[in-house]
Formats: C-alpha cells, structure tokens, sequence
C-alpha cells in the first residue's frame, strides 16, 4: 500500500497538468463550435474540402454543424492527447525506479515484485480513471453549453467508455514494454511509437476503405465513431478484443517485470 501512495504521491504534479490540458482541449475545441453550427462561411468550408482530407482531420463523413457529428471530430484529438497520457504513465511508473537511480527503494522492501508491480498498476489506473472523468465533465458540461439540439449525453458517455478502453490498451502497453525493454529511458520511446504507428494506421483506413483489415492493429479504429453517434454503442467484439490486450499486455508486464535485473 505504501508503494500506492507513493506513486499516487509521485504523479500527482503530471495529473494535475494532464487534468488541465485535457480540459482546455474539450473548452477550445467547443468553443469553435458556434462558427460551424451558424451555418456560415466556415461550415461551407468545411463542406467543401476534399473527402481525403476531412479523414485526415478526423471530420469524416460526419455532419459539424450538428453537436454530435461536431464532437466526434473533437473527440479524436482528445482521444489521441488521454492515450498518449496513458502510454506514457505505464511505461514511466513500471520503469522510473531504474530511470531515476532510486532502485534502493524497491529492494528494499519485504515484498514480491509481483506485489510491487501490481500497487503500480493500480495507481497507474487510478490516474487513468480520473483523467477519463474530467474528461466526461468537460465534455457533459461544454455539450450542454454549446448544444442547441437534441440531448446527446448518452452517446458523450458512449465515446468517454470507448475512450477508456483504448487508453486501458495503451496503459498496460506502456506497462509491458517497460517490464520487457532492458532499457528503462527506451520503454517509453517504444512505446509511442508503437502509438504513433497505431494513430498513422486509423488515419490512412479512413482514406481507403480496401486495407480495413490493418484496422486490428490500430485500437484507434477498434470502436466505430460513426455507431456511437447513432446511438448504437459499444461494439461488444471490439470490447472483448481490446479486454483481451490488456490482459495480455498485463500479464506480459506481470512475467517480464520479476525476470529482469534492475538496476542500481
């Protein structure tokens, strides 16, 4: 339990900042939103640019002068800032000990490593969560600020689900790297990188409709925007997919992690 604490303790700063950007993202980002819904010049804009590059900026085949069609496009830039946030928690809370020469303070201590990892983990997913939830009030309240239509609060909850899930993926991915790379400084370049590949995949997916099978390795792509903005929710086969890599990339973290030699 001190080990909990103490990483809660030790993140508390990078939460905070994180809890703040997110919040400034979701209230810049809302704000645009009155130019678009007026029906002006800048929604024509918007209409008018070619299909390629409406993938490219996460617009799509979506409708911005409505809140929901508005908020899907906003919601792949917040998506991309919390997974970010998540991969580099997972590889950073596994690896910081080495990376930061305090290895002394785990060895230490009485306990298994297993015992050690799983206290880390677990303040890694509190951190997630509460990141998750300022993001859900951002959302809720700039939504019901902005929206002059139909309530859409049920399909903000439907994204902010899906939007854990990927950034569960990414936390116990960070998590799995750091366990697994000799290299504590390298983990987390690793690691988004593997991010990075992952987001450059979902964006040429939508440029082309005939390489959608490369969609499985981008957990960008793995919940449909266009189903949570009609309402349908969460695609229960994407669900116990993404479940399944953060049970795999857990329990790699979980083998890898004993294994290793740390070091002083």
């Amino acid at each position: 339990m001190n080990i909990f604490l103490r990483e809660l303790r030790a993140n508390r700063k990078s939460l905070i900042i994180w809890s703040v950007c997110i919040f400034l993202l979701v209230l810049s980002g809302m704000a645009k939103y009155t130019a678009y819904s007026s029906g002006g010049q800048s929604a024509a804009v918007f209409n008018n640019l070619p299909h390629s590059v409406k993938a490219l900026i996460g617009m799509g085949s979506f409708d911005v002068t409505t809140m929901a069609g508005y908020f899907a496009m906003l919601f792949l830039y917040t998506e991309l800032a919390v997974a970010i946030h998540a991969a580099l928690l997972g590889a950073g809370i596994i690896a910081k000990e080495e990376r930061d020469k305090t290895t002394e303070f785990l060895m230490i201590k009485p306990i298994s490593r297993k015992t050690v990892i799983t206290s880390k983990l677990f303040a890694a997913f509190v951190n997630v969560v509460i990141v998750n939830i300022v993001t859900l009030v951002s959302c809720v309240a700039m939504v019901t600020k902005y929206n002059k239509g139909p309530d859409i609060t049920s399909e903000v909850i439907m994204f902010m689900l899906s939007m854990f899930i990927v950034q569960l993926v990414f936390l116990t991915l960070g998590a799995a790297m750091a366990a697994f790379t000799k290299s504590p400084k390298a983990s987390g370049s690793f690691t988004m990188g593997m991010l990075l590949i992952a987001f450059i995949i979902s964006k040429i997916t939508d440029l082309t409709d005939k390489i959608n099978v490369l969609n499985i390795l981008s957990p960008f792509k793995y919940f449909s925007y266009v189903d949570l903005v009609s309402g349908k929710g969460l695609d229960i086969v994407s669900v116990i997919l993404s479940l399944s890599l953060v049970a795999a990339f857990a329990a790699s973290a979980y083998f890898f992690y004993p294994k290793r030699d740390l070091h002083i």
